[in-house]
């Protein structure tokens, strides 16, 4: 039953990074696009839909919130929580949330970090005309 439980968590952490990761691609794109603006913008991408993946499926499967289910507590006279219908709906509410909340993370620090490059580009490309302009006076 632990197993089945184990499978059946990664499959819905899969599927929920999975599509998260479909909705966010193009966005991803458009902002690698901006402010790269070269073919590397490709592998930056790759990579930042790695880490979705990664980091949706590590959250939404907590291996050490599934060991009680085979491990006997520390306390004694405690006994091992048994598996039942309610647990398993619990259980994998707990892996879409934990699933989407991992995702949300990256996708919190990537898009800051974008932001930041974003006004940096700006900043230079505001400067640029600048110069050309005082060079053609």
């Amino acid at each position: 039953m632990f197993i089945t439980l184990l499978i059946v968590t990664f499959i819905v952490a899969t599927i929920v990074s999975v599509i998260v990761a479909r909705a966010f691609s193009k966005p991803i794109d458009q902002i690698l696009a901006r402010i790269i603006g070269d073919e590397i913008s490709g592998a930056w991408r790759r990579y930042i839909m790695f880490a979705l993946y990664v980091t949706g499926i590590s959250a939404g499967v907590r291996i050490y919130d599934l060991e009680q289910y085979i491990t006997a507590p520390q306390f004694k006279g405690a006994q091992i929580v048994e598996l039942t219908t309610d647990r398993w709906i619990l259980e994998v509410y707990r892996t879409i949330i934990g699933a989407l909340q991992g995702i949300a993370w990256v996708l919190l620090v990537f898009f800051i970090f974008a932001l930041l490059a974003f006004v940096v580009v700006r900043v230079f490309e505001m400067r640029k005309p600048k110069k050309e302009e005082t060079k053609a006076a």
